[in-house]
């Protein structure tokens, strides 16, 4: 995650805000994006690398990236604002581990069923798999805090 990202993601929470959309809303897509670009750099890495044992980069690379995107939002007062709180927690954290959870259960859905039917039931499924999980979790969310 580079520093444009993060500040392209601080001002989109922004904008978002200006639109009326919730925090815990955008940040289910943010924490999708983390969860998303932490697997390519994995990915990338052991392209790049292929005899460095995946044990020492995998860990280390979705910590960074999570922190990437994490310190920029404290050190902009986006995390912790009083009453910005979903179920006792700040909306803006909630929603990245949300979205990163949605993320990470839509690929392992469409992981188990190419298992479990040996085929792909439509075109693009990989992607489709996750991004409905994140929209179902958005719209859920969008009415759990409509005010």
């Amino acid at each position: 995650m580079c520093p444009v990202c993060t500040v392209t993601v601080i001002a989109g929470l922004g904008i978002s805000r200006v639109l009326g959309i919730d925090d815990v809303v955008s940040a289910i897509w943010i924490g999708a994006l983390i969860m998303s670009l932490s697997f390519v750099t994995v990915n990338w890495i052991h392209k790049k690398w292929p005899k460095i044992p995946s044990k020492y980069y995998n860990y280390p690379t979705f910590v960074l990236m999570y922190l990437f995107v994490l310190i920029p939002l404290q050190l902009n007062h986006v995390i912790g604002i009083s009453g910005n709180t979903i179920w006792g927690a700040d909306k803006v954290v909630f929603g990245i581990v949300v979205g990163s959870v949605a993320l990470l259960l839509g690929a392992l859905a469409d992981k188990y069923q190419r298992a479990k039917f040996k085929k792909i039931f439509f075109p693009f499924q990989k992607v489709i798999f996750p991004v409905v999980a994140l929209l179902i979790l958005s719209v859920v969310f969008y009415y759990i805090t409509l005010k």
